[in-house]
């Protein structure tokens, strides 16, 4: 991993939800096996559906159902079915993350969580495990399936933030889809390990930095 020098320890720290501050793949999974088993379609198994955490809800039934926009839409009805009631909260915060939001918080940066997953649901999740207040600002998807892109979501929580200088940024985020959109507004990305993409994936996508483990994070930023 490359160090960043003192002047480019960024004010702004702008980060996804699903693997990079929670583990959510359980609930996640089952939400969309429930909503599958209730259209009668057929159910992959857990590990088949890991890499649908990450893309737009959407956009990832969309590829299940075959491309028809009508079942997508309702899959996704009957997810939050679930979802909304038990899978939220089949999740937990990585070890080490609390720790590294409270040093960031605590050095005076500007935290944004920057999510495809819908606004009212990330703030639930916070609040769940006590992360609201170390949060300036929560940027994410609307219910209705408006903003939804990586793109979309940074440039609301730039917005938000009130950031005019994208070089006063880092993205954080642990699949090709943060890196992508990070670079699409010119903010640098330093891409996690521990979470959904694989070290290929982040590379492939041309992630700025790689970091092990939260304490590598907090390095990276803050020099210490």
């Amino acid at each position: 991993m490359t160090e960043a020098s003192p002047e480019r320890r960024w004010q702004y720290v702008f980060f996804d939800l699903d693997g990079t501050i929670t583990a959510s793949h359980t609930g996640i999974i089952r939400s969309v096996q429930y909503a599958l088993r209730r259209m009668g379609r057929p159910v992959p198994e857990a590990a088949a559906l890991m890499p649908l955490i990450g893309p737009p809800l959407q956009e990832s039934f969309g590829r299940l159902l075959g491309g028809d926009p009508a079942l997508a839409q309702e899959a996704t009805r009957l997810y939050r079915e679930y979802y909304t009631v038990t899978g939220i909260f089949e999740n937990r915060v990585y070890d080490g993350v609390e720790d590294l939001l409270q040093a960031l918080r605590h050095a005076g940066r500007t935290l944004c969580l920057a999510t495809s997953k819908p606004e009212p649901f990330a703030r639930r999740i916070l609040t769940h495990f006590g992360l609201d207040t170390c949060f300036s600002h929560v940027a994410g998807a609307e219910l209705d399936g408006r903003r939804t892109g990586k793109t979309e979501v940074l440039r609301h929580a730039a917005a938000l933030c009130g950031m005019d200088d994208p070089a006063a940024g880092l993205m954080v985020g642990d699949r090709k889809y943060d890196v992508a959109g990070a670079h699409s507004v010119g903010l640098a990305c330093a891409g996690v390990l521990y979470g959904y993409g694989s070290r290929e994936e982040l590379q492939e996508a041309g992630a700025d930095w790689l970091c092990p483990d939260p304490a590598c994070l907090q390095k990276l930023v803050l020099g210490r």
